[in-house]
């Protein structure tokens, strides 16, 4: 009689038969996840991108994601991460944006004027909408504007369709619109004090 059968006899369970909850070391331990704590921002992956380069000893392939982060308050960020895997590129790109964030004034939930912004190819236009409008735009202008906050604005394309120079144009557009809203903040101020 071999020792597996004699093992079962005494009453001894076979420690393969145990469902893999024993290892060869002993007893497992059962896992612990580090607790996540909820992040204050809304973190968006808008396009990831697989390039390949050639090299002497063949392709050197590599990802570069662009990913858009905003607390929804008016603060809003973009990033573009370059990496050898996705998993590092979506983090260093998520990295810059919250290192790049612009605040955006907001009236109403939309933006107090309207705005045309050329960057390279790409053409923007940002025009406030009345309550209850919704963000007319398209995918990679709604990502930015709803990461930022903005509740009602309608927004045109009208250069090229590529999403990372329409992202950075929106981004632009948006800044523009702070700093005019802030130089108009001081001069209200300035004929205040002039009274």
């Amino acid at each position: 009689m071999d020792n597996r059968n004699q093992n079962n006899q005494n009453g001894q369970q076979n420690p393969h038969q145990q469902g893999g909850q024993r290892g060869q070391f002993g007893q497992r331990r059962p896992r612990q996840f580090a607790p996540q704590t909820p992040s204050e921002f809304d973190e968006q992956v808008v396009q990831v991108n697989r390039v390949s380069k050639k090299t002497k000893g063949g392709n050197k392939i590599g990802f570069s994601a662009l990913t858009v982060v905003g607390d929804k308050k008016g603060r809003v960020g973009v990033g573009l991460g370059k990496a050898p895997d996705v998993s590092n590129a979506i983090r260093k790109g998520i990295s810059h944006a919250k290192k790049h964030m612009i605040t955006v004034p907001l009236v109403e939930g939309t933006i107090p004027f309207r705005i045309d912004v050329k960057i390279g190819a790409a053409r923007i236009m940002l025009k406030p909408a009345p309550r209850g409008s919704g963000i007319i735009a398209g995918g990679a202008v709604r990502s930015v504007v709803s990461a930022a906050g903005i509740e009602n604005i309608s927004s045109k394309m009208l250069g090229t369709e590529n999403k990372i120079s329409n992202i950075y144009a929106t981004l632009e557009a948006l800044r523009k619109v702070s700093e005019q809203a802030e130089k108009t903040k001081q001069r209200k101020l300035l004929l205040k004090e002039g009274k």
